[in-house]
């Protein structure tokens, strides 16, 4: 009886005890999108990914992840194929209609806005901190863009007369387009110390012989993978107008990766370097 009793008492006095809450295991995590499938790995939470978009290639590693097709371009199935519990985006993705479907299947959409600046990038690494449940990461990623986007900053070479004037094509094997106002690309060359060689339009049209050859760009700007899809960098002169311009006389072509160049991720600062030097190696451009 009397060991009856210590035990009751010993339930009576353990339900008032506050008992280690068990961890919970961490999110399981769909990325769509190449900076913040990026910005994940600098996190150290690679592990929580069950799956990428198409745009996800850097680092390598990211390549050979399961795949959920483009980021605009989603499905429902594919996406819940995967059992995610976080679709980690930004306002780029859809169909709208498939995001809808994915929160009312319970899956959490953590989604963050672009605007194609350092603004962006901040957002984007505060956004794959929670859904990652690695803020302190977070925090520290975020101070080191802000050095690193300091030292860039200072580092910019002072153009001797008016900004080069430069055109970015977009060729990813479809027919090529030429970028305007409101793109990454334009973003780029503004922060860069470039003009875009083409004013007077949004986002991006095709690109026809009469427009590049009025613009007489001094410099084109693609990416690799364009330059890759026509065939290899002759083969991109051949692209309407191209071969008519002053930085065709010149062979000036600058092709880096294109999610180092337009992704807006964590290495901004060290892209906008570069391509500030690209630009500054240019003779004094035309007024």
């Amino acid at each position: 009886m009397k060991r009856r009793q210590l035990l009751a008492a010993g339930v009576g006095a353990g339900a008032g005890l506050a008992w280690p809450a068990q961890a919970q295991p961490a999110p399981r995590l769909v990325s769509v999108g190449g900076a913040l499938t990026e910005i994940v790995y600098r996190l150290g939470a690679a592990a929580q990914l069950v799956g990428t978009d198409t745009t996800s290639l850097y680092p390598e590693a990211a390549q050979r992840t399961p795949k959920v097709g483009y980021q605009r371009q989603l499905s429902a199935e594919g996406v819940l194929s995967l059992r995610p519990d976080v679709l980690l985006t930004t306002d780029e993705a859809g169909p709208p209609a498939v995001i809808e479907q994915l929160r009312g299947a319970g899956v959490r959409v953590v989604s963050t806005t672009t605007s194609h600046d350092l603004a962006e990038v901040q957002r984007k690494i505060t956004a794959a901190g929670q859904a990652t449940g690695r803020s302190a990461e977070a925090a520290a990623l975020q101070q080191q863009l802000l050095a690193d986007w300091q030292r860039s900053r200072q580092a910019l070479p002072r153009l001797a007369g008016p900004a080069p004037r430069v055109l970015f094509v977009l060729a990813h094997g479809n027919a090529p387009q030429v970028a305007g106002a409101g793109t990454a690309a334009q973003a780029m060359l503004q922060l860069a110390g470039a003009r875009n060689a083409l004013q007077g339009f949004d986002g991006y049209r095709a690109m026809t012989a009469e427009a590049v050859v009025a613009a007489a760009p001094d410099l084109v700007l693609s990416t690799q993978q364009a330059v890759q899809a026509a065939g290899g960098p002759a083969a991109f002169w051949q692209l309407p107008g191209l071969a008519m311009t002053p930085a065709f006389a010149a062979r000036r072509l600058h092709a880096p990766d294109a999610l180092w160049l337009l992704g807006f991720g964590p290495r901004l600062p060290q892209a906008v370097a570069e391509l500030a030097q690209v630009v500054a190696a240019i003779p004094a451009a035309r007024a």
